[in-house]
């Protein structure tokens, strides 16, 4: 059984490898993701991903709650974990290059059970994500049908029960709001999921002229508002602390596992392996631009919008458009600001809802989960049957409950699915030396090492009650893998 636990795929024989666009499988061939991506498509589905709750909601939450105007600092600790993490990443995605992400990564060098742990986390991550970001895309569409009401003198925004979560969770337990549902989350996670399984070309071209906009609508709100920064609004720039996680240092890490959720976009561009041209080129290209591109942002949002707003004002499910209320003069930006969020946010879902079922369709593959999530639509050339399923439970989710609880999960996943990845790259220099590497990660102990404690250490800022819940989430996926996936994995014998 240890012996089974652990055993790896040998790398030039895993069952994705393949750029054609059919596999066989026993008797039959079934369709294959196609390879249609090319390194800018790669980078703009990185930035897609990444540029959007961090900045048009979660900074507002880790200002007010965590860090103050330090929630920079925060940021640039998270960029460097991730930074750290992403070196690892592209040399596993030009050496691997297939769909599946960091449970790939894991299956060919720590084992079938490390693997089953990251992939489960990596469900965790990207369901959660969609989810979280949903809700959040809710707030600022409603703070949109209020400004169109003010321009006509109606009132069309929906009310509080149509358009927040029915459930909260406070201190660790779960709390009706007397809402109903977050109905504009589940529509627009409906609308995206259809998008999505229509086909990978047509996500990506909608993916890019989001992408513009909203990066046009952020250096846009950081030209007009830096001249407005009031140095005051930064003093003290850490808070004095007052309590565990609630501002000082304490609060600056805390603050920077909250935040951590912002950047992990570039591990969905990971996701995308199997259908990119030239991967062993273009996937280093994409995790890395992707990753530059949106650490710079960040922290240049931060400081200007903790600079131009105090930032215990910020605690909102739109803190960019809370900070301009400030200045009834730029009432033109905020609109403006609302709209890029509104698509800036949209694309996130979008890579979100695009990336699972990609991870879904690596597992069906190895025998870990059911072969109906393994299936290839014959016209779209897309994992339907896992798109569908991960729409439902993204929609559902966003519907019923909050963006910090989902927040705070997402960041514990991606984190345990990071530092694997960082110690996956020292197993397999170790173990395959040989294999040609087209991206090397320069100085890999350190990097390696470094990139695991730093993501492990911001992991164990977790409050006690995501705590339980994770513990939950865990013990599901076990007794997913302990009653199905460990008797039909394809590395035993009889299922091969």
């Amino acid at each position: 059984m240890l012996k089974n636990l652990l055993a790896t795929h040998a790398i030039e024989s895993s069952p994705h490898v393949d750029a054609g666009e059919h596999i066989s499988t026993g008797a039959h061939a079934q369709p294959n993701l196609v390879r249609v991506l090319t390194a800018k498509h790669l980078v703009l589905l990185g930035v897609g991903a990444v540029i959007g709750a961090g900045i048009f909601v979660i900074t507002g939450q880790a200002a007010a709650q965590h860090a103050g105007p330090a929630l920079a600092i925060s940021f640039v600790i998270a960029g460097i974990a991730c930074a750290l993490a992403g070196l690892c990443y592209a040399e596993f995605a030009a050496m691997l290059p297939i769909s599946g992400s960091a449970y790939s990564y894991s299956y060919a060098t720590l084992g079938e059970y490390v693997a089953w742990f990251v992939g489960w986390n990596l469900v965790l991550e990207y369901l959660f994500a969609a989810s979280t970001v949903a809700a959040g895309w809710s707030g600022y569409f409603n703070e949109l049908l209020r400004l169109i009401g003010s321009w006509t003198n109606t009132n069309i925004a929906l009310p509080d029960a149509l358009a927040s979560a029915p459930y909260a969770f406070v201190e660790g337990h779960i709390q009706s709001t007397g809402a109903l549902v977050n109905l504009p989350a589940v529509l627009i996670v409906a609308a995206l999921s259809g998008l999505c399984y229509v086909g990978i070309t047509q996500s990506a071209f909608v993916n890019s002229i989001i992408v513009a906009i909203k990066v046009t609508v952020i250096l846009l709100f950081i030209a007009v508002t830096v001249h407005l920064i009031n140095p005051d609004n930064w003093h003290p720039f850490i808070p004095e602390n007052e309590g565990p996680g609630v501002f000082g240092w304490s609060g600056v890490f805390r603050a920077a596992t909250l935040v951590f959720f912002s950047y992990i976009g570039f591990d969905a561009v990971s996701t995308a392996a199997g259908e990119a041209k030239n991967p062993q080129r273009d996937m280093p290209i994409g995790i890395l631009g992707s990753l530059a591109v949106c650490t710079v942002l960040y922290i240049a949002m931060a400081l200007v919008l903790t600079g131009i707003a105090p930032f215990r004002e910020l605690n909102t499910a739109e803190p960019v458009a809370t900070a301009l209320t400030h200045y009834p003069q730029l009432a033109w930006l905020k609109t403006i600001v609302v709209f890029g969020a509104i698509t800036g946010l949209s694309s996130v879902i979008l890579v979100m809802l695009m990336g699972l079922p990609r991870i879904f369709f690596s597992m069906s593959r190895d025998g870990l989960l059911p072969p109906a999530l393994g299936k290839v639509h014959p016209k779209f050339r897309t994992p339907y049957i896992g798109q569908v399923i991960v729409g439902v439970a993204a929609a559902v989710l966003a519907g019923l409950f909050p963006v910090s609880v989902l927040g705070e999960l997402v960041s514990m996943g991606t984190l345990l699915a990071f530092a694997t990845v960082c110690i996956g790259i020292l197993v397999l220099r170790y173990t395959q030396p040989q294999l040609k590497r087209s991206f090397r990660v320069p100085f890999v102990w350190p990097v390696s090492i470094l990139g695991a404690v730093i993501c492990l250490y911001l992991f164990w800022q977790a409050f006690e009650e995501h705590w339980r819940l994770m513990l939950i989430w865990i013990a599901l996926g076990q007794l997913i893998y302990i009653g199905y996936g460990y008797a039909h994995s394809k590395l035993r014998p009889k299922n091969a």
